[in-house]
């Protein structure tokens, strides 16, 4: 143990050597510099403020120069900010090309088109097999069962099995929040993940009241499986929300996990309500026999009385690359993926993708980068849900200069969201200077925000910063506004 310190303590020392300088006080410079300095204080020390924790820290990376820094060695709870030293992680460890490969195997002999046996899914955590990141779900499982069929199966005379635990851990992560498991961005991972983990219940009220309600499920028709028990009641008079679905309650049943819909929907309205996945790789293998029976493929669904038959893999399904990965996991901020790529380092490296491992891995690696770990970073998840994980401004910024020297760097800038273009931020900083130039991940859970990346000047020098805020008690706006004027006060300077 002391060996691995060594080796750790080594490795932060010879980081530091290649990467920024950061001071623990602003370095002196031009009036710019002092302006700057004096518009951030006015705007974290406002009286509305005071109750609040800011950490900031910006820096010049090619100069050395410390432009700003307040709190910057402190302990922040980051939010989603945690998915920078994931995301980071992942691609140093596993680089842009690496794709995911979920196998299809049979346990079994084919004979005239029938596997005698069952049919075999052996995921490793591909997060790719959604409607995010593919517009359907449904479309590398439907080619999966294209596959099958061109190898003339036509009966499988088994089941459709999840194989392997390539995932041992716990479905959710250490420290979330049990009143938000119900919640798409709370859903449960394993190493077969359908949908990021959760449904659309597309619900439509019948013309009249007392008329049938329709639901279509989707992606899969099939996952999950929905006892219709809502009612159409006439439309109220007035202005009134459609859209909304008020009056209607997803719930699941705890005998069976079966999904009840009850409730009351106006006549002539329609809602969508998201619906979580119990047992994720029960839900990925229903979407696959759904896929199969489509394409004319028989499923007999019994035990198989062999389950020590000859295994040979019939299909494999390869995800996008990690480069495409990144950006469906930073822009939107992506928990699910984030979680997946948590454990993948671990998998990879290990052969077991266990949460404990891949905290250590991350650690390790935020360590070689310079962070002072577990001062700095304390890791306890791969998505910042947890209320566990803090990092300090300090350990975000090494992380972000880590990847600015980087040979991936082109690819993990263009993953992160772009103010007042896409993700996140598409919304914020339109109409400064900081649109179309900050590069940046947010974070956002109750009494955390968090925005962290890079800004280039007026005068073209690429600056990296990191704006962690916990604890107020105005209105999350207010806090927005702080990091979104600086940054945008960032993006118009002038460095002489």
């Amino acid at each position: 143990m002391n060996r691995i310190r060594v080796m750790l303590s080594l490795l932060g020392l010879a980081a530091c050597a290649k990467s920024v300088s950061i001071a623990p006080r602003p370095s002196l410079g031009s009036g710019t510099n002092v302006a700057l300095r004096a518009m951030i204080d006015s705007l974290a020390d406002a009286p509305e403020f005071s109750n609040a924790h800011w950490g900031i820290l910006i820096v010049d990376p090619e100069r050395g120069d410390t432009l700003y820094s307040r709190n910057a060695g402190k302990l922040f709870m980051p939010a989603s900010n945690m998915k920078i030293l994931t995301s980071a992680t992942a691609l140093a460890q596993l680089g842009p090309d690496y794709k995911y490969r979920t196998v299809f195997a049979a346990r079994g002999a084919i004979s005239n088109g029938t596997l005698n046996g069952d049919l075999l899914v052996i995921g490793r955590g591909d997060p790719s097999v959604s409607d995010h990141m593919l517009h359907d779900a449904m479309i590398p499982l439907r080619s999966i069962a294209d596959s099958l069929a061109a190898r003339g199966i036509h009966h499988v005379a088994g089941r459709v099995v999840a194989a392997g635990n390539a995932f041992p851990s716990e479905v959710f992560g250490f420290g979330w929040t049990y009143d938000d498991f119900e919640d798409s961005y709370s859903a449960p991972i394993d190493e077969l993940l359908f949908n990021e983990g959760f449904s659309e219940l597309h619900v439509h009220a019948g013309a009249r009241a007392g008329d049938a309600v329709r639901v279509d499920v989707k992606p899969a028709r099939s996952v999950p499986i929905v006892r219709n028990q809502a009612t159409t009641i006439a439309a109220p008079t007035g202005d009134w929300r459609r859209g909304r679905g008020d009056g209607l309650r997803a719930h699941k049943d705890s005998t069976n996990w079966d999904v009840i819909l009850d409730g009351q929907i106006a006549a002539g309205d329609s809602a969508v309500i998201e619906v979580t996945h119990h047992d994720p790789d029960a839900a990925y293998v229903a979407a696959v026999r759904e896929a199969l029976r489509d394409k004319g493929i028989t499923i007999d669904e019994s035990a198989s009385t062999d389950t020590t038959a000859r295994v040979d893999t019939l299909a494999t399904l390869s995800s996008p690359p990690m480069s495409e990965i990144l950006k469906a996991l930073l822009k939107p901020s992506q928990n699910q993926i984030a979680e997946m790529l948590f454990r993948t380092v671990a998998l990879e490296k290990y052969g077991a993708g266990r949460t404990d491992s891949a905290r250590s891995i991350v650690g390790a690696q935020i360590a070689s980068w310079g962070a002072a770990v577990p001062s700095e970073a304390v890791i306890r998840d791969g998505s910042g849900l947890s209320r566990y994980d803090y990092i300090s401004p300090r350990t975000v910024v090494r992380i972000l200069d880590a990847m600015r020297r980087s040979q991936y760097f082109t690819t993990y800038y263009d993953a992160l969201p772009i103010a007042g273009i896409d993700g996140t931020i598409r919304n914020r900083m339109k109409g400064t200077p900081a649109q179309g130039n900050v590069h940046a991940k947010t974070g956002s859970v109750a009494l955390a925000r968090s925005l962290s990346g890079y800004v280039t000047t007026a005068d073209h020098h690429m600056l990296i910063f990191s704006f962690l805020a916990n604890n107020w008690t105005v209105p999350v706006s207010s806090v927005e506004h702080v990091q979104d004027a600086i940054a945008a006060r960032l993006a118009g300077m002038q460095l002489r």
